[in-house]
C-alpha cells in the first residue's frame, strides 16, 4: 500500500531530532551499542478496555524499504546540520534490527509493548517516529471500527469517510484499519483497489437535484445501475421519497432486478426507519434494506438500536475515521535497556512527576493466558529476568491468574538481523483473527512479576 501511495522509500519519514541523535550516536561511536526500544500505549481508547493492534503490515513495508538515496542524502547535506562522514555512514545504512510485535487484529492492552525492538542505538533510535505514526493511528480506527461493529451487532457496518478524513492517506489508512477492525465495505475506491477491501456506495443528494423530480431521478439511477440500487429518500420528504422508491423498485422487479435499498441521512432515524420498514413489507419489499447514515458512532448507533430502529446497514464516516472522541492513541517508544560497553544488558526507566508517564524497565514479553479463546489474563515478564513468584497488577497488589486453558507468546518474531521472517496474513486473514477472538471481559487481568515491579517503582 505505502509502495503504490508514495515512493518506495520513506526512510525520511522522521523526527529531525532523530537524525540529529543519530549524529550524535554516531560522533561519540554509540552507534553500535546494542539496545531494545519499546512501542506501547498508556490507556485504552475511547473509555474501553481493550484495545485492537494494527499497523503492522504497514511498518513492515517501511521496513523493507529502509535506505537513504541520493537525493535524501543530498538533502540532508543541504542543512548545513551533519558532517560529511555521518552521511557517508547513511549512505551504507543496512538494517539490522530485531523486532517482535503483536500480530494485527489481536486484542491488547496498555502498559505492555506492541513492538519490541532490539538493534544498534542509532538504528532503534531512527525508526521511532515512523513506527508511531503507522501503529498509532492504524490501532486507533481499528478500535473505534470495533466498537461500532460491535454496537451494531449482526447489521453491517460501511465505512464512508473519505471527504472527512485527514488527508489522503489517512483516508486510505482508516479504511484499512476500519475494515480490519469490522466493517464490512468501504466508499473509498482507491482503499478498495490498494488493500482489497469491498466497496460500497449509493448515490449523493445531488443526483436527485440534478433532476429536479425524485421519481424520475430513481428511474434514472435505477437504469444505469439495476444491480447496485439503494435509493437516497430524504433530498425533499423522506416518507415520500420511500413510496417513490417503492414505485420504481417494482418497475425494476419487472426487468428481473430488485431494489437492494434505501437510505436515510437526516431526521429522526427511529421513527423514519420504522416508517420506511413498514412501507416497504407492505409493498412485499421484505429483502430491501434499510440503510442509515448522518454522524453515527458506536454510541449513536447503540441508542438509536435501542429505541427499536429498523436499520440494517449503517454507514458510518467522520466520527470513524478521524476518532472523533479520542483522535490519537498516544503511544510511545521507549528505550528500557542498553548494553554499557563491556556487552551487559543494564535497565533503563524513564522517571516522571506523572505516575502514568513512567517507563518499565527491561526487555519485556507478554504471556497471554486465554479461556475458549477469549483473552482472560496478560503477564508482563522480563526476557533476561524472568523472576517466577508473586504476580501484581500495575498498583503493586498481589493477583492471581484466573483460570485459563491455553498459554501463548503475544509478540512474535518479525525481523531478525533486518531480515523479514514473519509470515505476512492477508488483511482479510487477519480480521477473521479478530472476529473469531471474543471480547475479552473488562475484568481482564494485567499483571506482572512482583521482581519486575519492584524494579519499576526503585
Amino acid at each position: 500500500m505505502l509502495d503504490q501511495l508514495y515512493r518506495h522509500n520513506l526512510t525520511l519519514l522522521t523526527d529531525l531530532y532523530q537524525l540529529t541523535m543519530a549524529a550524535g550516536y554516531w560522533h561519540h561511536e554509540l552507534h553500535d551499542r546494542q539496545a531494545v526500544f519499546q512501542l506501547y500505549f498508556r490507556k485504552h481508547p475511547f473509555g474501553g478496555h481493550y484495545t485492537v493492534a494494527a499497523g503492522l503490515a504497514l511498518a513492515i513495508e517501511y521496513l523493507e524499504g529502509l535506505c537513504f538515496e541520493v537525493d535524501d542524502i543530498q538533502y540532508l547535506a543541504g542543512l548545513g546540520l551533519f558532517d560529511e562522514s555521518f552521511l557517508n555512514y547513511l549512505q551504507r545504512f543496512d538494517f539490522q534490527c530485531a523486532i517482535d510485535a503483536v500480530p494485527e487484529g489481536s486484542f491488547v492492552q496498555a502498559h505492555q509493548p506492541l513492538v519490541r525492538v532490539r538493534g544498534p542505538l542509532l538504528q532503534c533510535q531512527l525508526i521511532e517516529s515512523a513506527l508511531l505514526n503507522l501503529f498509532n493511528f492504524s490501532t486507533l480506527i481499528a478500535t473505534k471500527a470495533h466498537r461500532v461493529c460491535a454496537a451494531a451487532g449482526s447489521d453491517a457496518v460501511l465505512e464512508f469517510g473519505l471527504r472527512r478524513a485527514q488527508g489522503i492517506d489517512g483516508a486510505v489508512t482508516a479504511a484499512r484499519a476500519a475494515y480490519l477492525g469490522g466493517c464490512a465495505a468501504t466508499s473509498n475506491v482507491l482503499a478498495g483497489k490498494l488493500c482489497g477491501i469491498p466497496v460500497r456506495g449509493t448515490h449523493a443528494h445531488s443526483w436527485v437535484m440534478v433532476y429536479g423530480d425524485e421519481v424520475a431521478a430513481f428511474r434514472a439511477y435505477a437504469a444505469a445501475q439495476p444491480n447496485n440500487c439503494i435509493l437516497l429518500v430524504d433530498t425533499f420528504d423522506t416518507e415520500q421519497g420511500v413510496r417513490h422508491a417503492i414505485t420504481v423498485g417494482k418497475e425494476l422487479r419487472r426487468t428481473g432486478h430488485s431494489l437492494n435499498g434505501i437510505r436515510l441521512d437526516s431526521g429522526d432515524l427511529v421513527a423514519l426507519s420504522k416508517t420506511a420498514r413498514r412501507l416497504l413489507d407492505e409493498a412485499g419489499f421484505t429483502e430491501t434494506k434499510v440503510v442509515a447514515s448522518d454522524s453515527l458512532d458506536e454510541f449513536r448507533i447503540a441508542g438509536l438500536k435501542k429505541k427499536g430502529a429498523a436499520i440494517a446497514v449503517w454507514g458510518v464516516g467522520t466520527r470513524l475515521v478521524t476518532g472523533h472522541d479520542q483522535p490519537a492513541l498516544g503511544g510511545v517508544y521507549k528505550l528500557t535497556a542498553i548494553q554499557n560497553a563491556d556487552g551487559i544488558w543494564e535497565d533503563r526507566r524513564k522517571y516522571s512527576a506523572t505516575p502514568a508517564k513512567a517507563s518499565i524497565p527491561g526487555r519485556h514479553a507478554v504471556r497471554r493466558y486465554t479461556q475458549n479463546g477469549r483473552p482472560v489474563a496478560d503477564v508482563l515478564y522480563d526476557l533476561q529476568k524472568d523472576e517466577p513468584g508473586e504476580l501484581v497488577n500495575k498498583d503493586g497488589r498481589r493477583v492471581v491468574l484466573p483460570s485459563y486453558d491455553r498459554v501463548e507468546e503475544l509478540l512474535v518474531p518479525i525481523f531478525r538481523e533486518g531480515k523479514l521472517v514473519y509470515e505476512r496474513p492477508s488483511l482479510r486473514e487477519s480480521r477473521r483473527h479478530l472476529a473469531a477472538t471474543p471480547v475479552p471481559e473488562p475484568t481482564w487481568l494485567w499483571a506482572m512479576s512482583e521482581a519486575l515491579y519492584e524494579r519499576s517503582t526503585r
